[in-house]
């Protein structure tokens, strides 16, 4: 099992420090955020300063060295809130930085992992318009070229590419044979010349998180910067990233849902129909228990399969379960949320219609519910046939 680096005690005040962070300070600037389209400046960096930006990236590179058990808990409470505010640092302490952490070189280790626990950051550049949550339909393409690598290439959704230090970038060095799916992950700066990030994106949600379109013509990077100096790491990479990031979504789904229904609550016992609360009424009363019902749910499978992650037993089935139930719950729930509040549920100015839209994307990044169900499936096949 997994060695925590940062005892209970200890993580229990990182916790509670980011518990006061996310419901003081950030949530009541959630308006400036959905109107900026922007996690303002100043919010940025007190988050860098409490370490967030590497909170999952070891100790040894300069982060706070929270393992995946850990890590939910801070999930848990990071959904609280305006999902923007996670996601500029989520892919530091999950997808991209997960790479390093877990495949590359201790000089790649040296080179990037401080400066993006310290507030750059590092984008996943996976998804293609012909390759979502299957990576073997890669069409970006990296080819030797002496001692370097040129690459060639569109990446499309890539989340927090307009500010983006660092791409971790995902290519196809050779045909798929049985040697392998013939895939390798380089580290390609930002500014390298030949990498193009394109506008914003403009979502149906979690306004404030940045994603774009990132085009490479003849990237040219040193050797130095294939990860883990192997043509043949980057599927297996991917795949473990993605795989540990589920947990970590799901646990990201607990808080946005418990914070809808918070806000149902709230509403209910205050909001009055007829001279009396709304939550009086036993059909309210309903939907709020269905609502609590899931969260609780999702709370306790989240913290298991975290345990399971760590120990080893289920790094397959169980974090595809997770994503899928605490995704899939959450959107629930905040349908509900919106159904409790009735008319003033559609109204932008109300938490719960923001809610209602950010977690639609739950659903679909970092592997979509039917590729979800489909891992769950053929792994439950390959253990009865095995």
């Amino acid at each position: 099992m997994s060695t925590a680096e940062v005892s209970d005690e200890d993580f229990q005040e990182i916790l509670a420090q980011t518990r006061h962070f996310v419901r003081s300070v950030v949530l009541p600037r959630e308006q400036d955020i959905l109107a900026e389209d922007k996690v303002p400046d100043d919010l940025r960096e007190q988050a860098a300063k409490m370490g967030l930006f590497g909170y999952a990236i070891p100790q040894e590179w300069g982060g706070l060295g929270l393992n995946l058990a850990q890590d939910v808990e801070m999930a848990m409470e990071l959904g609280y809130t305006s999902l923007a505010l996670r996601s500029m640092f989520g892919t530091n302490n999950g997808i991209a930085g997960q790479v390093l952490v877990g495949f590359g070189t201790d000089e790649q280790k040296a080179q990037w992992l401080e400066r993006l626990a310290t507030g750059e950051v590092a984008s996943f550049a996976l998804t293609e318009p012909g390759a979502g949550s299957n990576p073997s339909g890669l069409r970006t393409k990296a080819v030797r070229d002496g001692a370097d690598w040129i690459i060639n290439g569109d990446k499309r959704f890539i989340t927090n590419a307009p500010i983006a230090d660092l791409f971790v970038v995902f290519a196809r060095s050779r045909p798929a044979d049985d040697n392998g799916p013939g895939i390798a992950v380089f580290l390609v700066p930002a500014d390298a010349p030949g990498v193009q990030v394109g506008v914003k994106d403009a979502k149906m949600g979690q306004e404030g998180a940045w994603t774009a379109d990132v085009n490479f013509t003849d990237v040219r990077v040193p050797a130095a910067a294939l990860v883990g100096g192997s043509e043949d790491i980057g599927y297996r990479a991917a795949m473990t990233s993605l795989a540990r990031g589920r947990v970590h979504i799901a646990a990201l789904a607990v808080g946005i849902a418990q914070r809808a229904l918070d806000e149902s609550v709230s509403y209910a016992a205050t909001a009055t129909q007829g001279g009396k609360p709304v939550g009086s009424f036993q059909l309210v009363q309903a939907m709020l228990a269905d609502q609590q019902t899931g969260v609780l749910a999702g709370r306790a499978l989240v913290r298991d399969t975290a345990q399971r992650w760590l120990s080893g037993e289920d790094r397959r089935i169980a974090p595809s379960a997770a994503k899928l139930f605490c995704t899939e719950m959450a959107g629930r729930v905040a349908d509900l949320a919106v159904q409790v509040h009735g008319g003033s549920g559609y109204m932008r100015e109300v938490p719960v219609e923001r809610i209602y839209r950010d977690v639609r994307l739950l659903r679909l990044y970092e592997g979509t519910s039917e590729i979800q169900r489909l891992i769950i499936g053929g792994n439950l096949m390959k253990g009865a046939s095995a």
